[in-house]
């Protein structure tokens, strides 16, 4: 894996940051260097010990296979198969750590998904999408807590927050913000025609303890109300949802989710963090290179995936151009490899 994986150049890596930070005088350092330090130190450390793990499986294989030469009824066959299945899933992860490792690539990851024109049948697209997201976290072990719940006036979601708990989880689904497009025949028409629905996503870093971002108090606009559940029940009776404006960009960030005003308060204003963080370094890119189609805002016509149910199966990603026949197995949260051909490309906004 030279050049692909240099396993000598990260360990020199991680050696040299590993003294750095445990010089004398490191913790005085201003807090942005020592986060790019110890992130970097994170990041090397966890692909170290990913390669040391295919190597340890590797050497239990490869003793395997000269026991399975000496005596071909060692029954040592499942044993194999499942070490070979074991090193083939740590190479798969390795690969993908490897195209980890920007900025905040190690956060955890803010999620929000809105529906787009079409009532009904796009929230119900948006809860096709949140319950694919919520598969996607459980099978890689990571969880999922929901920050901001608005149902549909007759089914689905209009729009949900949430966050995604684990191990570089922004770093791998910050390729799904963009437009999400399904073809399908429609459940909610009785004459069952074929109906397109739109939703976009949008996905930050939680950098609510490492980046300082000034917000005047006297730039928000708070109001509060009383949260609502699915079917427009009221889950409770008193205004604890809250709603934050920021007057100068315009930004607008709401929470429902607890029953305290001030734990959604300080959600919000975390949302509302990750937000002009977000805009900020979009400006930034956008100032370096203008041209470049990929820096620009999310915006409708700008889809990045289409989920095709009908008259045929088809999931495809227009940013790399892979194809899934399965469009069950993707929604139920079958997303690597669409994740890996678009960080490999470099396609993420």
């Amino acid at each position: 894996m030279k050049g692909i994986f240099d396993l000598a150049e990260k360990t020199r890596l991680k050696n040299t940051l590993e003294e750095k930070s445990s010089q004398e005088g490191f913790w005085t350092l201003p807090q942005e260097e020592r986060t790019t330090v110890l992130r970097e130190l994170r990041y090397l450390e966890s692909i170290l010990a990913e390669w040391a793990s295919i190597t340890k499986n590797l050497d239990e294989f490869e003793t395997g296979v000269d026991m399975m030469e000496e005596d071909p009824e060692s029954g040592l066959t499942k044993e194999l198969d499942a070490l070979y299945n074991k090193v083939e899933a740590h190479l798969t992860s390795l690969e993908m750590k490897n195209l980890l490792g920007r900025e905040h690539d190690e956060k955890n990851a803010i999620i929000m998904i809105h529906s787009g024109a079409g009532g009904t049948e796009s929230a119900d697209w948006v809860s096709m999408l949140y319950r694919m997201y919520k598969r996607w976290a459980e099978d890689h072990d990571f969880s999922l807590t929901e920050m901001d719940f608005l149902p549909g006036e007759e089914a689905g979601i209009r729009s949900v927050t949430f966050e995604v708990t684990g191990e570089y989880a922004y770093g791998y689904l910050k390729a799904e913000a963009g437009v999400h497009r399904l073809v399908r025949i429609s459940p909610f028409d009785s004459a069952k025609r074929r109906h397109t629905s739109f939703a976009s996503v949008f996905v930050y870093p939680d950098i609510d303890e490492d980046i300082d971002i000034e917000i005047n108090e006297a730039d928000l606009e708070i109001d509060t109300y009383r949260a609502q559940g699915a079917g427009g029940q009221h889950i409770n009776t008193t205004d604890s949802a809250v709603r934050i404006r920021h007057v100068p960009s315009g930004i607008v960030v709401t929470c429902q989710n607890e029953r305290s005003q001030h734990k959604n308060r300080s959600t919000a204003m975390k949302l509302l963090k990750a937000k002009l963080y977000d805009k900020r370094r979009l400006e930034l890119e956008a100032e370096k290179d203008k041209k470049n189609a990929l820096k620009q805002q999310i915006a409708w016509g700008s889809q990045i995936r289409s989920y095709v149910l009908h008259p045929y199966q088809l999931v495809k990603d227009h940013r790399t151009d892979v194809e899934v026949g399965n469009s069950q197995g993707v929604l139920d949260g079958n997303l690597d490899e669409f994740i890996h051909q678009a960080l490999a490309k470099k396609v993420y906004v």
